[in-house]
């Protein structure tokens, strides 16, 4: 067996779980301009902490009981949205890559900063990777500045996801603060208009609240979690790992099925 196919292989089992929400990472309130400090993240869902407040203001404890699907085939990952998905390269491409992620994780941003750029030039623009970007917010204020991302029209959207990452010791903090959140979105031209308008569409925030929920559903417990195929990896993907999984695709289950884009729900 050569390396690369050991390496695909014992990824789902053998990564470390690291990253917002995982078992273990004390919760910090503040992050540096480097990412976060060794161990240290952002209050998570499904701590266990109670009383944790939930993305978009709902109580949350971790005695909330929760509706795992055990063994998510690639039709449970791909389920139709109400909102269309945030993908990017060609829906034809042979292996499909899901990243669920929270605007506070300081692990999203070491990701999006030291990987996907990567990841984009080597096989995203080159047809070989579909990557999709799902929204799950990790308390109020991933949930407040959540809400704005998703206003931006979709040709910024991932302008402004990569602005509140690299901008989160702005705008991230225990309490909600509206005004540092939207100085990061009038970046990409948003009006406050826009931005106060975007707080009041119960529609596009119950849809929000569905995306998560179908997180929930088949795993995810907190960011970055990716699905490559229908496995989870609970965990930050490098370069190495990604090149492993897109490399020898027979190692993803049934990754390939996942190249034909599903019916979107308008």
């Amino acid at each position: 067996m050569s390396k690369k196919i050991l390496r695909a292989a014992l990824l789902a089992i053998a990564l470390p779980l690291a990253g917002c929400g995982a078992d273990g990472l004390p919760p910090v309130t503040s992050v540096s301009k480097d990412g976060p400090a060794a161990g240290g993240a952002f209050p998570a869902e499904g701590t266990k902490t109670e009383g944790m407040p939930a993305p978009f203001g709902e109580p949350q404890t971790a005695a909330a009981a929760r509706d795992v699907i055990a063994a998510p085939s690639v039709s449970d990952v791909m389920a139709p949205s109400p909102l269309p998905e945030m993908s990017w390269g060609s829906e034809t491409a042979p292996v499909t890559i899901v990243q669920y992620a929270s605007l506070t994780c300081p692990y999203c941003r070491r990701f999006h900063k030291d990987v996907f750029p990567q990841l984009k030039s080597t096989y995203i623009d080159t047809g070989k990777v579909r990557y999709i970007l799902r929204e799950f917010p990790i308390g109020k204020t991933s949930g407040a500045a959540t809400i704005a991302l998703r206003c931006a029209p979709p040709e910024k959207y991932l302008d402004l996801y990569g602005r509140f990452l690299d901008q989160q010791p702005a705008w991230v903090s225990q309490e909600v603060r509206l005004d540092a959140i939207y100085a990061v979105a009038q970046q990409v031209g948003m009006t406050r208009a826009e931005f106060d308008a975007c707080r009041e569409n119960h529609v596009m925030i119950e849809n929000l609240k569905w995306v998560k929920e179908r997180g929930r559903k088949l795993g995810i417990i907190g960011t970055p979690n990716f699905f490559v195929g229908n496995k989870l990896y609970k965990s930050v993907l490098t370069m190495d790992d990604i090149r492993a999984l897109v490399e020898q695709p027979q190692q993803n289950g049934d990754a390939a099925a996942m190249a034909a884009p599903p019916a979107r729900a308008d």
